[in-house]
């Protein structure tokens, strides 16, 4: 299942939640999926409008109406036609006979209208559920914004405890304590931030399914996980069967039938009666009947089959846009995710090592009074900013893999975690 496949796909490596935001009920994402497949107004509005369909189908599939009547001749009048002594009562029964098979094409139209419905609430589900994971991965982006501030916290918290033995020892003014604690006071206002951040998006994610007062936390992950993915060429040939295209098999097959419904107008149906009169005068009895046919129902249905073909017509060019918008935007997520793929792993085997011994050296160095407080500081601030946009990068990997999910429809499950590279600081 697609659904079950995503929570993999997005967030494979489950962990802990952080202290500060540790929630009485843990919500993965497989359970976020649940919540909205079962609760949301747009699928319930789809389910509804089957009741409504089904109806018309009913109402569709009805014959004409057969007419009795009632009819009094000659009577009440003047003279000889006085009262009801030469009135002619005849009771009838009438109806249509349809022809050119308006009833068939009845039924067709309203029965393709039905299954449609289907193909429109999956549609429906693949949007709401990547727009469940985006939520989700904003919670996780919050979670993960924090672990970096508390890194940042634990560098400036160094690098106060160092200033203040340099201003002890009489290496160092005032000026840099107080600079350094300033620094550390900023770190620590971006970790608040975060939590704040993580705060508004489980209310962002819970509004998906009408929760007012969430109360839960979600799976942490490690979005730095990025999956391997198709080239563009294979993910293009899962465009045919996504369903904002398949959908257009069915608005044809809707045309079709609404262009079969406008040729059946065409032919003429036959207005028909028989009935049985009374002749007052003689008490006899006779059958009467008639039959009527309008004339022009050819000349007068060509409109609506032009506006019918005209539509059928239509429906292959907006699939034929579709198409190419589809295409469009699965060529520029498959590329913001090859790009963010590469520079995650770059800044990982790369960037950030480097940053991490460069930062190690220079607190040596600033201890033994080789270097001045702002080259530490400004190689922290290298290394925070380093993961910070490592960050970045995998999130809008991650995005870019959530919208191709939503296009193909299918999952990419990435594999083990891999041994990151752990940064210490001696």
């Amino acid at each position: 299942m697609w659904l079950r496949s995503t929570a993999l796909a997005v967030f494979a490596a489950a962990s802990c939640l952080p202290a500060w935001a540790q929630p009485p009920e843990t919500l993965t994402l497989d359970d976020a999926f649940a919540r909205v497949a079962q609760s949301h107004p747009d699928l319930r509005l789809i389910d509804g409008q089957r009741n409504v369909l089904s109806a018309e189908a009913e109402r569709a599939a009805l014959k004409p109406a057969w007419v009795a009547g009632l009819q009094i001749e000659n009577a009440l009048g003047t003279g000889d036609a006085g009262g009801f002594k030469q009135a002619e009562i005849s009771l009838t029964l009438a109806g249509v006979l349809e022809r050119g098979g308006k009833l068939d094409a009845r039924r067709v139209l309203a029965q393709t209208r039905i299954d449609s419905l289907a193909l429109q609430r999956e549609t429906k589900r693949l949007d709401l559920l990547a727009e469940v994971a985006r939520r989700y991965l904003a919670i996780n982006a919050a979670q993960e914004q924090h672990r970096i501030a508390d890194l940042d916290v634990a560098q400036r918290q160094r690098t106060v405890v160092g200033a203040r033995q340099r201003l002890a020892a009489g290496a160092s003014p005032e000026s840099v304590v107080l600079t350094a604690q300033a620094a550390l006071a900023r770190a620590e206002m971006e970790r608040d931030r975060a939590g704040q951040r993580s705060a508004a998006a489980r209310q962002h994610l819970a509004a998906l399914w009408g929760e007012r007062k969430p109360a839960f936390g979600v799976v942490a992950g490690d979005p730095l996980l990025l999956p391997d993915i198709a080239d563009f060429a294979a993910l293009d040939e899962l465009l045919v069967s996504t369903p904002e295209l398949s959908r257009f098999a069915d608005e044809r097959r809707i045309g079709e039938a609404r262009l079969q419904l406008a040729r059946s107008q065409a032919v003429p149906d036959l207005d028909w009666q028989v009935g049985v009169r009374r002749l007052q005068a003689t008490d006899d009895f006779a059958l009467i009947g008639s039959v009527s046919m309008p004339l022009g129902s050819s000349r007068r249905a060509q409109p609506d089959i032009r506006v019918a073909e005209a539509e059928l017509a239509l429906v292959e060019i907006e699939r034929e846009a579709q198409g190419l918008s589809l295409y469009s935007t699965l060529s520029e997520a498959h590329g913001r995710y090859r790009v963010a793929q590469l520079e995650v792993a770059r800044l990982q085997s790369e960037v950030l090592p480097k940053l991490a011994r460069a930062e190690s050296a220079a607190e040596r160095a600033y201890r033994g009074g080789a270097i001045s407080y702002l080259e530490w500081a400004q190689l922290q601030s290298e290394r925070t900013n380093a993961r910070k946009q490592q960050l970045e990068a995998a999130l809008e990997a991650q995005r870019a893999l959530i919208e191709i999910q939503r296009l193909t429809g299918q999952a990419f499950v990435a594999g083990p975690a891999p041994q990151t590279q752990q940064e210490t600081t001696p």
